[in-house]
């Protein structure tokens, strides 16, 4: 393999800045990676502690209305603290979105943030109710960031013990059907649910053609009844509404023990972890995110090896991934809108995003990334965003981004560059000779940089 680093900045990074040179090498990227978080140091974004205390101060206006019952007065004072909570999430929700982007702009770290996404989407999780609604980022700072070059088990319990999970797939509400609490709940229609244990084994760990059945999801389903969190302390753990055990998954027995254990059920997570199918579903999943909707088997086979080898290292299997020659080949992927509008501003050197002012955070970011087709943490359900490249370029997308392109990165950079030189920081050498010639003829800066940002060579990975 020949290291190409504009490709490599383009392709597994954030793309190509005229403020940041792009790694030398692989090692380079894998040990900037592996090294401290600089971009969530100088960005930082709320943890998942900020968003507990949010639900705890929900949970206690709730309270207050309850007692309230009656008092007109007091009932419309605490309807308007509602109304500013909820409002006060929905501004955290855009700064987090400027956080992420100013990641992008200015890392040198670009495989970290794609990877901060990757797999942020691969574990999807949206708050339910007005206090968690939108803490998507907090979930994705606490409970997968940390673990982005360690092992995969590690980023798994720490999303399956995640509030945000739990609540997005009403975990908190299973209760084990031969359990202490089941015999004292009074509650209509409470009882087991399959939610989390579904989505463990299909989207999270053995794939949609993993080797289970319904058997092993209404057994997992049983073993994970004990998982809750309170809005004080986040996740716990509660024997009195586990099932009795023991439940048998993929043919292991777990638990037995009165009263049940957690230790049971993080064994569970181990394993679930260190399986074949796990290896061979989050290899594909890799290789169809960062080279191709078809990825040669090579590559998926090289990297599911190295994934079994060292126990689900994620940063060995980084490398092979890196150092595959099928890895460099092909066309690219066509860039999901979060990373269109991210490499954009990246390759414009934009610095000052207007965080501050929910109206323009709408005009310029938000409300083009509903058009085009992404809304910001609101992909339509567990599965998370598509991966294919005909999911992106539907007329009306393709419309959004060249309107984007035309109409806003000059109402955020100030005097827009020449486009010869901006067709050089966006693209390197792997800017076509067509292109070039475009950028020369461009009637304008404006035009020009539209042209090149939508043009299919920027658009592509």
């Amino acid at each position: 393999m020949s290291y190409d680093p504009h490709l490599a900045e383009i392709r597994f990074g954030c793309g190509l800045s005229p403020a940041h040179a792009p790694a030398a090498s692989v090692q380079e990227i894998l040990k900037r990676l592996s090294g401290p978080d600089r971009a969530a140091q100088r960005w930082p974004s709320d943890g998942p502690e900020v968003l507990m205390a949010r639900q705890t101060h929900f949970a206690e206006l709730q309270r207050q209305r309850r007692e309230a019952k009656g008092d007109a007065a007091k009932l419309k004072r605490i309807a308007g603290d509602i109304g500013a909570l909820r409002k006060a999430g929905r501004a955290a929700q855009l700064r987090w979105l400027g956080q992420s982007l100013h990641r992008r702009i200015g890392t040198e770290d670009g495989f970290r943030e794609r990877l901060a996404f990757f797999w942020g989407d691969h574990f999807t999780a949206m708050g339910r109710g007005a206090a968690l609604q939108n803490g998507t980022s907090s979930y994705v700072e606490g409970a997968i960031r940390p673990h982005l070059s360690g092992r995969f088990a590690d980023m798994l319990k720490a999303v399956m013990t995640a509030p945000l999970m739990l609540n997005y797939l009403d975990q908190a509400n299973s209760i084990g059907p031969g359990s202490a609490a089941a015999t004292r709940r009074k509650k209509p229609g409470a009882g087991l649910n399959e939610n989390l244990a579904r989505e463990l084994m299909e989207l999270h760990t053995l794939g949609v053609d993993g080797p289970y059945g319904q058997t092993d999801v209404t057994e997992l389903a049983k073993l994970l009844t004990g998982f809750s969190f309170t809005h004080e302390t986040g996740f716990v753990f509660r024997p009195a509404y586990a099932e009795p055990g023991p439940e048998t998954v993929l043919g292991t027995r777990y638990g037995g023990e009165d009263p049940a254990r957690l230790d049971d059920v993080l064994a569970l997570l181990d394993n679930l972890a260190a399986h074949p199918a796990t290896a061979q579903h989050l290899a594909r999943k890799l290789a169809v995110h960062f080279v191709s909707d078809t990825p040669d088997p090579e590559l998926v086979e090289a990297m599911a090896a190295r994934y079994r080898e060292t126990g689900g290292q994620l940063l060995a299997v980084y490398a092979t991934l890196l150092t595959h020659p099928a890895a460099w080949q092909g066309q690219g992927n066509v860039k999901p809108p979060v990373d269109f509008i991210g490499s954009s501003l990246r390759a414009l050197a934009a610095t000052e995003l207007p965080m501050g002012t929910p109206k323009k955070m709408q005009r310029f970011f938000t409300g083009p990334l509903r058009r085009m087709g992404q809304a910001w943490e609101a992909p339509d359900g567990p599965n998370g965003w598509p991966e294919e490249d005909a999911s992106w370029i539907t007329p009306l997308a393709l419309a959004a981004r060249l309107q984007w392109a035309l109409t806003i990165p000059g109402q955020l950079t100030g005097p827009l560059p020449d486009p010869r030189q901006f067709l050089t920081a966006a693209l390197g050498d792997r800017a076509p000779e067509s292109l070039r010639f475009a950028a020369r003829a461009a009637e304008g800066r404006r035009e020009g940089i539209a042209l090149i940002l939508s043009s299919p060579s920027f658009q592509r990975m």
